[in-house]
């Protein structure tokens, strides 16, 4: 080491120098440590016209080595109590509907007035937006539909509140109904809650996501709701040969819609001072309303 040199790094233990000098080694920085005997601490030298690139490199290397800033702990969401009442409803209005229809409690011709039939709603019989819901071809085909949409719509209920929550994913679900009756071909024709199901899915997994983005984390947790709703759509909503695709992309669009919406500020504030009643009444209203329409037609 020449006479010019300078320090660049001190330390009452030589074992912090010589890291620091392997750290220069690395790059190409030649140095030198020595002992200063009056003052009792290790000194890292390096040749002055190198101290810029020295001093840079370290000052890097100490802020690789600071430890991370801890995230803070995520707070667990405000839950409602007594999800399980929508789900209750929910499982009734299906299975009401299904021994009203098949036991001829109404019109025999209840379901072809109720199915969504593209030709019929652009045709202006809107309700069936609304009826196509409660309606199902066959045993199977009900109790998938009661089981996916009881799990989702009680984890939507315990976010939302359960009159909330169904309020928004039965007129959701009609609402992504609306836009396939009045897209497809005129002969296109469904039935089935599987488009609720899938709004409730775009809603929680949409709700989860915006509450869990203010909070700072990695994010793969904040992306994490959103992200799984994708696949589960994916998964179970492009299976079968029957499957309607569309109604079900399109009812996971309208969720995610509202449940971006829902855990907004103002609206988010606007709905926790809803009476859970009124959401129920909201839901169950539109589905009375849209079968009494329909039969008096």
């Amino acid at each position: 080491m020449s006479s010019d040199a300078v320090e660049v790094f001190r330390s009452a233990r030589r074992a912090e120098c010589e890291e620091r000098a392997f750290v220069l080694l690395a790059v190409g920085v030649p140095s030198e440590i020595v002992h200063i005997s009056p003052n009792g601490y290790f000194a890292l030298l390096v040749e002055t016209r190198a101290f810029p690139e020295a001093r840079g490199h370290l000052i890097r290397y100490e802020e690789e080595r600071r430890p991370a800033r801890a995230l803070p702990p995520i707070p667990p969401p405000k839950l409602h109590p007594h999800a399980w009442v929508g789900c209750l409803a929910y499982a009734a209005v299906l299975l009401w509907v299904a021994y009203a229809v098949n036991g001829g409690l109404w019109r025999l011709d209840a379901f072809d007035v109720g199915d969504l039939y593209a030709a019929a709603v652009q045709h202006g019989q809107l309700w069936r937006a609304w009826t196509a819901l409660t309606l199902h071809l066959d045993v199977d085909h009900i109790v998938a539909n009661l089981g996916a949409g009881i799990w989702f719509g009680w984890l939507a209920g315990r976010l939302l509140g359960p009159g909330t929550a169904w309020a928004l994913i039965v007129n959701g679900a009609a609402a992504a109904n609306l836009i396939e009756g009045l897209l497809a071909i005129p002969d296109n024709r469904s039935a089935g809650a599987s488009t609720a199901v899938f709004t409730a899915l775009g809603l929680l997994a949409a709700y989860s996501w915006w509450e869990r983005r203010r909070i700072p984390q990695h994010w793969a947790h904040a992306w994490g709701p959103l992200i799984a709703g994708v696949v589960l759509l994916g998964w179970f909503g492009t299976a079968g040969e029957h499957t309607d695709v569309f109604a079900h992309l399109a009812g996971f669009c309208v969720g995610v819609l509202l449940g971006t919406t829902a855990a907004a500020g103002a609206v988010r504030r606007a709905l926790e001072r809803l009476p859970q009643w009124v959401g129920g009444a909201l839901a169950l209203g539109a589905i009375a309303g849209a079968w009494a329409w329909g039969l008096r037609s």
